[in-house]
């Protein structure tokens, strides 16, 4: 009876207690609870920048907040910003920020931007990547990349966090996950101001697999040797031990002596407004197929060259979520400043000295306001008769020592192409045709595993060599229709494989077939930078600029790029991305020719009207003139 009695009495009050426990986080506390803010989360009003000289803490092997780092501790660890930043500032809520929170399903997706691109000459692959739900863009799953595989391909251009944060789902990968560390995310890639900040040691960092100490690697104040991708998996980061091989050495970070103070507090040189040279490093373009594509040839953007930087427009608080700048973000973005930081919104409000659009466009129909964007007539390069080839630095790489400086280097980007947003108005844009071995059930083609096409498809180009200027590899209908063959002995599903705009299959007759798909459209993205100022835009000349018959704004050449040798030299019309009919376009643009006569007679008739109105006015003041004179 007591017993019974007992029992009762603790399922009660586990009843009771437990869902008071349910859902918290480590911390103890409840998802639905507020957050409690940290010091940094919140402005006390000034302006000054706060003293960063704090202790350094590193992550142990828990996971969880280590001893404060000494500079002659026996073992040194690098410092984790989690844990060090984290102190002062909230680390889960700078994770929601645009640039980390790409991998929350929960995050607003916004305007389609430049997607992360996987190449591979050997099997002619050029396909577009993203966590992010955007339009013709893959999961990198879908692929077969795991969220790791995915950081060590794509960690060096970003400030970490994002998928470098994700647990691996590999069993494969758990040991390897542990030795490496997470990639958290890296303060000082951004508010970092000092000179001796290295990014690209950074990069290097994370293509040994030392995403535990990138972030540490890549400041003024510490050096790294050692990689963990040498590394065998009983390997213990937290306990190293002498490793038999000596051409193989450990990961391990050493500081500066004179970096700390005699608590052991170092000094972190950090800035609220970051500099643009910090934006550069991930957000920089060249334009490989001009004739001269070097920086000091070209004119920087004019709001640069006015004096502000990037973060006077791209502005965000604690948060993280920084403003993008295109047209309609303010529906869809929780930055308040979100409206007032486009282009309209600076050009109307007179932000930063901005020049007012009712005194710049005077003159201009308004119907060009309906239809255009602003960036059509005043972002990226002048548009020529062709495309030329456009290198970035998510997507080939630049700033990092050692890469490939071919123009004809892949991934093969296009730039400028004029093309209807889906808010309806026309815009330039960056483009790229993707290129695949995929399945196809029911319309929709998804992409075969990357690893599944290396193994079955290398073999068919076995006996060509890839090209030093790092272009494709010379593919034919005939190899294309051979490594279909192969795939479908592999794979559930129908082969296919994609490129050029097109869909090639075998039929049932066996034979090979091409035909344009949804899957096989290029993908696009809009251009924002470098803008020009008014007496550079597109149609500062004449009307000519964009309405003649052979204008590239409407009939430029758009090059069609694939591996498949074919089909290189072929092209689209601009025109054929503006959701346009060509004849209309061309008819409109060809009225222009008699515009100039026009003109003249109109004037004319203009002139001749007045004349009759003006006789007919003398003739009736010399009436009314008699007729005074006879009342008199």
């Amino acid at each position: 009876m007591k017993k019974g009695l007992i029992a009762t009495v603790i399922l009660i009050l586990s009843a009771l207690v437990l869902p008071a426990f349910a859902g918290t986080d480590s911390s103890g506390r409840s998802p639905s609870q507020p957050e409690e803010k940290l010091l940094g989360d919140e402005s006390d009003g000034s302006r000054a920048v706060p003293i960063h000289l704090i202790p350094m803490y590193p992550e142990n092997e828990d996971g969880e907040k280590g001893f404060k780092i000494a500079g002659d501790d026996d073992i040194l660890l690098p410092f984790s910003t989690r844990w060090t930043c984290g102190a002062c500032h909230s680390y889960a809520t700078v994770s929601k920020g645009w640039h980390f929170n790409a991998v929350d399903a929960n995050a607003a997706p916004g305007r389609p931007g430049q997607p992360w691109i996987l190449v591979d000459a050997s099997t002619g692959t050029q396909i577009p990547l993203s966590y992010r739900p955007w339009p013709q863009a893959f999961k990198p799953e879908q692929v077969g990349l795991t969220p790791r595989q995915f950081t060590k391909l794509f960690g060096r251009h970003t400030p970490g966090g994002g998928a470098g944060e994700l647990e691996s789902k590999n069993p494969d990968e758990f040991m390897r996950e542990f030795i490496s560390g997470k990639l958290e995310i890296n303060c000082l890639a951004c508010h970092n101001p000092n000179p001796e900040q290295d990014q690209a040691g950074y990069a290097i960092q994370i293509a040994r697999e030392n995403f535990r100490w990138a972030a540490a690697a890549s400041c003024e104040f510490a050096s790294m040797s050692g990689s963990a991708i040498d590394m065998p998996e009983t390997y213990d980061p937290f306990m190293p031990m002498p490793l038999n091989d000596p051409k193989k050495t450990p990961p391990g970070v050493s500081y500066r002596k004179d970096a700390f103070d005699e608590d052991n507090w170092v000094f972190f040189d950090i800035t609220r407004k970051v500099p643009n040279e910090r934006c550069y490093f991930c957000h920089s373009n060249m334009d490989a197929g001009s004739d001269s594509p070097e920086r000091w040839a070209a004119d920087e953007d004019v709001h640069l060259t006015a004096g502000l930087k990037c973060v006077d427009c791209h502005r965000n608080g604690v948060e993280h979520n920084i403003i993008r700048g295109y047209e309609g973000e303010e529906f869809i973005s929780a930055n308040l400043l979100a409206a007032t930081s486009s282009c309209e919104g600076c050009h109307t409000m007179g932000r930063l000295g901005a020049p007012l659009l009712k005194h710049a466009h005077a003159g201009i129909p308004p119907v060009h306001f309906d239809k255009l964007s602003c960036t059509a007539c005043h972002s990226g390069p002048w548009p020529g008769e062709k495309t030329i080839q456009t290198k970035t630095s998510r997507a080939h790489s630049l700033g990092i020592a050692g890469i490939n400086k071919s123009p004809e280097v892949l991934p093969h980007i296009l730039s400028v192409v004029f093309a209807k947003q889906s808010n309806g108005k026309i815009a330039p844009h960056k483009m790229f045709w993707p290129a695949f071995w995929g399945t196809i059930k029911e319309e929709k083609v998804t992409p075969i595993d990357l690893e599944v096409v290396r193994k079955t498809v290398r073999n068919i180009l076995a006996k060509q060599r890839l090209p030093r200027s790092g272009d494709w590899r010379v593919f034919t209908t005939e190899h294309i229709a051979e490594g279909l063959n192969l795939l479908q002995k592999k794979i559930e599903g129908k082969a296919v494989y994609v490129s050029a705009g097109k869909l090639y299959q075998i039929d049932n007759e066996g034979e090979l077939t091409a035909a344009e798909h949804d899957a096989a459209k290029p993908y696009m993205w809009p251009i924002a930078h470098d803008v020009r100022p008014a007496a550079q835009s597109l149609g500062v000349r004449r009307c000519e600029d964009c309405h003649a018959t052979d204008a590239p704004f409407f009939f430029g050449a758009v090059a069609v790029d694939s591996p498949i040798v074919s089909e290189r030299d072929s092209s689209k019309e601009m025109v054929g991305f503006q959701e346009s009919d060509r004849f209309y376009a061309w008819a409109f643009a060809f009225s222009f020719v008699f515009r100039p006569w026009l003109k003249v007679i109109a004037l004319g008739c203009c002139g001749i009207i007045g004349g009759v109105i003006l006789l007919y006015a003398l003739r009736a003041l010399a009436c009314i003139v008699k007729l005074l004179a006879g009342r008199s």
